[in-house]
């Protein structure tokens, strides 16, 4: 399948053009993303920098380079979801992504809350395309990229070796 033949080429570029997309709406569009967003492209960031630092030292068919995507894969699925879960109010975000202030007695402790507190709130959607959020589509992309990804491992270093 040429999907596998050019693997690595195209897990570079999906990571590339995600990473384009949401810088584009973040300054272009003036789309401010929350805590989770950000921590959303992590991912993109880490397989961008281990594909050029494997393609740099001639390691591109590296089982390490696929590994070390899974994981960043992984990461980035975890808080696609999380984030998802926050926006259809299935799960609750973290403290500093919900923009809830706790109950005080003290001015210096309720100035602290207030600064701590997240301009943009996890649980509301800034903008989506046919219904479906920012967090929803990039969960389908990394799930897309995590299966094809595992495909590829077993494929090439667990099954028999084709070349593709």
């Amino acid at each position: 399948m040429i999907i596998f033949r050019h693997w690595i080429g195209i897990l570079f570029s999906i990571s590339l053009l995600a990473i384009a997309s949401a810088l584009i709406a973040e300054h272009l569009f003036d789309l401010a993303p929350c805590k989770m967003c950000l921590k959303q492209r992590h991912p993109y960031y880490a397989i961008i920098l281990i594909v050029i630092l494997f393609y740099l030292f001639r390691k591109s068919q590296s089982m390490w380079l696929y590994l070390l995507s899974h994981v960043a894969i992984l990461y980035g699925l975890f808080y696609a979801v999380w984030h998802m879960g926050i926006e259809q109010k299935i799960l609750s975000g973290p403290a500093s992504c919900s923009g809830i202030l706790n109950q005080t007695n003290s001015i210096e402790s309720l100035k602290q809350q207030i600064e701590n507190q997240a301009i943009i709130n996890c649980s509301d959607i800034t903008w989506s395309i046919m219904g479906l959020s920012a967090a929803t589509i990039n969960s389908f992309i990394l799930l897309f990229i995590f299966t094809i990804n595992t495909i590829f491992i077993f494929k090439n270093y667990y099954g028999t070796k084709t070349n593709y």
